[in-house]
Formats: structure tokens, sequence, C-alpha cells
């Protein structure tokens, strides 16, 4: 433990009788940020602990998932602030560029326009406009839920730095042949009209229909099968492996395409699987990716059939249909010319649809902007694999390596208007440049600009260095480049995690962004279900907070934060948090009206009880175990940790045996007051970082200091006493075994009853006055008679429970104990009787049966005691 920190004392209000987040969250942040607690200073001569937030979308507000990692990234930067870092938690948005975009265009066509009504110049401004008035609600639902970031320094990726550096970065990897133009397949989106990567796809199972056609006539013919009959109008070639015999004899000729006027040749390619299906595929590179590679080997034409929004384009009877339409349309003619050999259908299959409008996603041949990506992820892989970058949990690493080892080519350009557009000039004659941020652009007759923009994560990818004043070499880039660690979901690691180690070693010479990266969870009901607005089942955020305060929602997030491992959640949880909560606040409140003090120096151990040694003893343990947790990113452990220790050890041992001193006054008195005075500093301080709101109002009354946020995190000062640890635990022991036989008796926990304690021979004996204090026993009287005993742990304790104790039923519940103790006796001593058995079993088995053994016949032991003092034994 430390000292309270350097910190001028302020006075502090009373606390009210009840704790109502409402009346406290809101002013209590607007000071945190109001005097600057959140800055990051790059002249200070601490060590800097940086931390970016992942760019959440301009688009969008605080869902369940945002305040999970908002919690744990929260709590780890407090907790650093507090070390004595200097910490930047770097907020900002992300421009997103497509949903942005629909957002906007929806907004124009509720009033009959279209973004070519506007313009491109007018249009942008439009969406600045609406940025500015509409978007970024989410920096106010941070402050809702705690977020200590550095407002300050609050980026955007369309900021004119941010837009700088993109334009920088392009022009490096142009120049250094790292990003090229060329005609490949991409994901298209008929709805969004844009290219997508391929992490933009989400795939899911859909019912479609196989068809299997028949090419050719005679011996000349061959069967294919689709799920895209309307494909097959693009068809170049028909294509089978090398070595399938069954079609030798066709490699090399020409074979009539059905319903067209074309024939087309049948090649031999290792790409098909003699194994599957009849062994022999439609080719269309145009619109498949495997297929334009097969094209591409024999030098096939590539035949587009749709247009951008998906409509057939080959004159004839199938031009101007949408493709489902054509899709049937087509089918429909090749059975009316008997070319149809099989139908299956429904037909499960995996579809790509894109994730921004889940339109099924058209793969097309296109004109795009790529990054070659290879040196670029070779080096993102190595960065793990030499150990300057750690994946956390471990275990995730192999999900890293999968990608980044098998990593296509980005195709980073996008068919869209809001953006940062693509700084490629053309000129009259076929000249090609790329502008830099400090180049002139070419002007004159001819010259035009790409129209194209680039993907949001190429801006996003920068973000660790951009968002720091690169390309300039700037303080704040010294100071905090490169992030201390990434805390976010593993379900982003391919679109942003990697894109940022590929940039920031990139553009870095060689420095990674980050030197940890911790994957969490998502978050899902509380049966472990997606949660989703068309489920029914998602939640507001906000709601809860209003319901039962930020600190209750980011407890039990926090609380089921284990390591890559989805978090299942649900309102009682949360409810059961806010009880946490009230009860650290009227716990608090209790300890300041009896004497709690952090006025002065600790007694000496000497003068210390047996309890306020075991509580000291306890806090600097669990100082240390919350260190560890929170050194491994184990934010339900430590959760778990702080709320038992809080709750089951201060609150319900340490208060109640010290009410005894605080009752009586004078010297113990004192001396209690100032060890839980020490207790509920620590103890508010560990808290702190995961419910910042409830602490920092309790430890500001407790000690009369500024606050919590820059207050000194807690140092285990190595205090241990086993000595008390053992004796609290023998008093703990008494009071839950007379406590049980309250409860089975069905006696209030209020119910004051007349005992005999008989605490010779162990060390219990200064313990008595607390001991009728915690369980209500009151002194035994003259006309005491012991209706029952309970030997415990070389105690007796006598109970006088005359009218308000049904002996017949005492008596069935220990006969039903003692079967119970005797049976556990029995299977104990034949596992230990077991010649062959012991020759086989480890060692710590062994141990672990002798301990049953042994616990069996002390319950025999006391169970036999108890049934021998009912009345009429």
């Amino acid at each position: 433990m430390t000292e309270n920190t350097q910190q001028q004392p302020v006075s502090a209000p009373e606390l009210p009788t009840q704790y109502v987040p409402a009346e406290v969250e809101g002013k209590l942040y607007e000071r945190w940020v109001e005097r600057g607690y959140f800055d990051a200073d790059e002249k200070s001569e601490r060590d800097p602990y940086t931390i970016v937030i992942p760019p959440p979308n301009v688009t969008g507000s605080l869902h369940l998932g945002h305040a999970f990692e908002h919690t744990l990234i929260d709590a780890v930067t407090r907790r650093k602030r507090m070390q004595g870092y200097e910490t930047l938690w770097q907020p900002g948005m992300d421009h997103a560029g497509i949903a942005t975009q629909n957002v906007v265009e929806r907004e124009l066509g509720r009033e009959g326009k279209s973004r070519h009504d506007l313009g491109r110049e007018a249009f942008v401004e439009r969406v600045w406009q609406w940025k500015n008035e509409s978007g970024g609600q989410i920096s106010g639902q941070m402050r809702r839920l705690g977020d200590g970031v550095a407002w300050s320094r609050e980026r955007f990726t369309m900021d004119e730095g941010l837009s700088k550096a993109v334009q920088t970065i392009f022009k490096k990897l142009y120049d250094d042949e790292l990003i090229y133009r060329a005609e490949r397949i991409i994901n298209w989106c008929p709805r969004c009209l844009t290219a997508i990567s391929d992490i933009e796809v989400e795939y899911q199972e859909d019912d479609g229909e196989l068809v299997s056609l028949k090419y050719g006539d005679g011996e000349d013919s061959v069967v294919v099968a689709t799920t895209r009959a309307e494909t097959m109008l693009g068809d170049t070639a028909v294509a089978v492996h090398p070595d399938d015999e069954r079609y030798a004899h066709l490699v090399g000729k020409r074979i009539r395409l059905p319903l067209t006027d074309r024939t087309i040749p049948v090649v031999a390619d290792t790409h098909v699987d003699p194994e599957f299906g009849t062994g022999a595929v439609k080719v269309t590179p145009a619109h498949d990716p495997n297929d334009f590679e097969i094209g591409r080997r024999h030098n096939l034409p590539n035949i587009t059939v749709m247009d951008e929004r998906a409509v057939i384009t080959v004159p004839g009877p199938f031009e101007g249909l949408d493709r489902m339409e054509a899709r049937s349309a087509i089918v429909a003619a090749l059975r009316a010319e008997g070319r149809i050999v099989a139908e299956k259908r429904p037909y499960k299959h995996s579809v790509g649809h894109c994730s921004r409008c889940k339109t099924t996603i058209e793969p097309r041949l296109s004109l795009q902007w790529w990054v070659k990506v290879g040196p670029l992820a070779e080096a993102a892989g190595d960065a793990v694999r030499d150990g300057r970058v750690a994946i956390h949990p471990k275990e995730m690493e192999s999900r890293y390596f999968g990608w980044v080892d098998n990593l296509h080519d980005w195709c980073i350009s996008r068919q869209l208007w809001w953006g940062h557009r693509i700084p490629v000039w053309y000129g009259p004659n076929g000249e090609t440049v790329c502008v830099g941020p400090n180049d002139e652009a070419p002007s004159g007759e001819g010259w035009t600009q790409d129209t194209d923009v680039l993907d949001t994560w190429f801006s996003s990818g920068l973000w660790p260095f951009s968002t720091l004043g690169w390309p300039e070499q700037t303080p704040s880039l010294e100071k905090f480049y490169p992030n201390s660690i990434l805390i976010t979901g593993y379900d982003i690691l391919f679109f942003w995690v990697a894109r940022m180690m590929m940039f920031g070693l990139y553009a870095m010479d060689g420095t990674p962004p980050f030197h940890t990266i911790v994957l969490h969870g998502m978050v899902r009901d509380q049966f472990g279900k997606k949660m989703s607005k068309s489920f029914g089942n998602a939640v507001n955020p906000l709601d809860w907070m209003d319901e039962y305060g930020s600190d209750a929602v980011r407890f039990t997030l926090a609380r089921g934060a284990n390591p890559g491992i989805d978090v299942p959640i649900g309102e009682d949880w949360v409810q059961g948090s806010r009880n946490f909560a009230n009860k650290i606040w009227n716990a608090t409140r209790f300890a300041l009206m009896n004497g709690a003090t952090v006025e002065g120096e600790l007694p000496d151990a000497a003068e210390m009880s047996a309890s306020d040694r075991w509580i000291l003893s306890r806090l600097n343990a669990v100082v240390a175990e919350v260190d560890a947790y929170y050194e491994d990113y184990q934010f339900a452990k430590l959760s778990d940790t702080l709320f038992h220790f809080a709750w089951d050890e201060v609150f319900d041992w340490y208060v109640e045996l010290s009410k005894t001193a605080f009752f009586a006054g004078g010297a113990q008195a004192r001396v209690s007051g100032r060890v839980l005075g020490e207790v509920l500093d620590v103890m508010l301080r560990l808290l702190h970082p995961v419910v910042p709101f409830v602490t920092e109002t309790l430890w500001t009354t407790l000690t009369g200091k500024e606050s919590l946020v820059i207050a000194d995190w807690p140092v285990d000062s190595g205090f241990r006493d086993a000595a008390a640890e053992a004796e609290i635990g023998h008093l703990q022991q008494v009071v839950t075994e007379v406590r049980r036989f309250r409860s089975d008796q069905g006696l209030q926990s209020a119910q004051k009853v007349p005992a005999r304690l008989d605490l010779s021979g162990t060390p219990l004996a200064v313990h008595e006055a607390a001991i009728r204090q915690v369980l209500r026993l009151q002194p035994e009287g003259d006309s005491f008679q012991a209706t029952a005993t309970l030997p415990i742990a070389g105690a007796r304790v006598e109970l006088d429970l005359s009218g308000t104790i049904d002996v017949e039923a005492e008596r069935k519940r220990l006969t039903k104990d003692l079967g119970a103790a005797e049976k556990e006796k029995a299977q104990a001593l034949a596992k230990l009787g077991n010649e062959a058995f012991l020759a086989k079993a480890p060692d710590q088995v062994v141990e672990k049966i002798r301990g049953r053994l042994a616990k069996a016949e002390a319950d025999i032991e006391r169970i036999t005691a108890q049934v021998e003092t009912l009345p009429g034994a």
C-alpha cells in the first residue's frame, strides 16, 4: 500500500443516506474534464502509456459492445494514470464511408433527390453538414460511461491532419510499387454500388438451387453444375482436370454454349477437382475469382454480363432482367431446350452478403486500386513471431497468423463520394500522376482526378500514428508512439488490427504500432445468443445506465470479461452490480459515522486486534492479486476478487467484528477506526478504475482530498499475518456453523438467543464479545437451559432455544447429516483399504481421500454430540 497522493485537502460534503447515480455521475465527469485529469502532456518526464479508442463510426451510437470495450480500456488507463504514467487515451471517430453515405442518401431520398441531383461537391458538403449536426452523438454517450479520454486531442479520420497522413502514405506506397491499379475480380454490392473488401463480406447459408446443365451435343457434350445459372451467358470455357480420362477426348475442342451463338473451348486445369460433381466446371472469368485465374492461365476472354446494379446487359431475351429474374428465366429456357440434366432445390449453400446492407454480393471484374500486401503482411507476421508484439490471449495467435500469412492483395478503391479521394490524376495523353500532400496537382485541359475514394480501413489503419501528427515528427509522436497496448474485439482482428500492423511497421521504420494486442470477446445476451435488433434482444446501455447507474453497467461488463471469450449479460446481473454499489456506499457511510479515518500513521501491529491484523493482511494480498490480474488482463478475475473482498471480508466480517470496539469506544475503537479507514482508502482506489463514480464520491469524502483520478495506485506493503488469518478463520468457522444452525431452525438473523460460550483452549476467548455481537447471542441468564449444543473446532456453543426449536425436526436433520458423514467415512475407508487402488493412485489423490476421512470422522463426532444434547435424548 502507498501513502495517499499529495493532493490538497478539499471540503467534502457529508454522504447522503442513499446513493443516487444520476445526481452524481454527470457532475463528477465534467469536473474531471474541466480539471484536465485526462489530458496528456508530451513534455512530461513521466513514462508514457498510450492506447487508442477503436474509432466508432460517426453514424453510430453507443451499443453494449462499445460499453464493454470502453470499460476495459478505461479501467486499464485509469490504473496506469494512478501508477504515475503520462497516459493518453486517444479518442476520435471514423468517417465510415459506405455507412455515412448511405445515411445521407436516405435523407436525400426522403426529399425526393439523389446525390447525382446535387453533384459531388455539393453532396460532400451535405455529408459534412450532417456530420456536424447529427454525427458524433457517441461522444456524449462516452461521457455518460465515464471514458477518461483526452478530449482536447479528439480526431476524425477526415480532418485535415489525418487526410494529409492518408495522402502521404498512399504516395509512399505508390512510389514503392506497393499500390497498383489493375482489373481483377472484386466483391461488388449492387445496392451500395461499390467494391467491398473480402472481410466486409458476411457469409450465411441460403436456400438456392443447384442446376446441372449439358453443354455441347452427342459425344462432344459435358455436364456442369451451377447455383448461378445467369452467369452462363458469360462462360468462355469448360475446365476439366488434365488427368481425367473421361474428358481427355474433349480437351482442346470447342463445344456449343446453350442459349447463345457461341462455342467455347474445353481446357485442362489442375484447379478442377475430378472427384467433385461431374469433374467438369463452367468458367466465367468476369464473374468468379477462381474462374478469373483459370482464364488468365488459358488466355480466355472476360465477358461481363451484368451492370453495376446486377442487371443483365447481354443482348437478347434476358437483357434488362435483374440477376435473380434472369436466373429463373434462363433455367426455364434451358429446360425448354432439354439442357437441364438435374435440379436440386432448395439447395443450402454459403452465400456472401454485404456487411452494410445485407445485399447478396456479386463477384465482378472491375478496374480497381490495390495494395500489394505480400511484404507488408510478412512484416506484420514477423513482428508477432519475434516477440516485438504479443497477442493476448496467446491462443489467438493462430487466428492472426492464419490471416496475415494468407492475405490476398487488398482492394482499396470504393465507388463512393464520401471519403479520402484517391490522389491520382489522369492526363489527356494517358499520363498517370500520383500527388503527395506537398505536390501541386496537374491542371489544364484534359486532366482529371480519379473519382474513387479509399476504403475506410485504409485511413483507420493509420490511426495509432496519424492521430499523433504523422507525417510530421511531432513531440506527441515522439512521446506517445508506439502505443502501449491495443484492446479490441477479436472480430476486427482482420479488419483493423492487421491493417494497423502493416501500416505502422511500414510508415514507422519497422516500429510496430503497439506492444500488446489484447483481444476480448463479444457481448451476448444471458442465454449466449448474439445481440441483434432483429432478434429482439439488443440492449441500449443508456437505458441500463439510467436505471442502475454507469458504475453498475461497467462492473457487470468487467466481471464477465475473460480474455478472448464472449460475454453473456442479463439485466439481473446489472441489478446485482447496482446492489454492490449501494453496499459500498452504505458500508462506507456507516464506517465514517463510527470513526473510520485516514488521519495519521497506522498503529503498530502490537496495538491492533487480531481482526485488525487479519484485514490488513488480506488487504495486501488482494492488492498483489489484483495487480497480477491486471498485468494478465484478467478483468473478470480482478473484479470478482474485489467484489468478494469488499462484500464478504470487509463489510460482512471486519465491519461486523469492529462494531464491538466502535460501540465500546476508547483506544481500541480509535485503532480499528484508523485500520478501517486504511482498508476503505485502499479498497476504493482498487475499485476506482472499474467503478469510478461511486468510489470517487466516497474516497473524497473519506480523505478530504481532491480526486481519486490522480490518487496513487495502492502498492503491496508486504505485510502478512498468517497467525491472525488463522485465528479469524477459526472464528469464522464457529460463526458460520452457528449461523447455519440458526437458519436451519428458522430463526431470524436479528433474533437474539441466550447462549453459553466455552472458548477455553482456543484463541477465540478475546473475541467472545464480537462473536456474541455478530451472532446476536445474549448472555446466559439464571433460567438458562441448554437445549442445543454445538461443538465446533474445539469451541462449545450452548443455546437456549426453549420455545423456538422443533426438537423432532432438528433430530431428523442431524440424523440425516450423520448418515451422510458415516457414508463418506465408509467410502474413504474402502478406498484406503484397497491395496490395488493405493498402488496406482497418485500421492495427492490418496492424501485428498485421507483428508475426506478426517473430515467425516470430525463431522460424526460433532453431530453425535449435538444429538446427545437434544432434549429427550
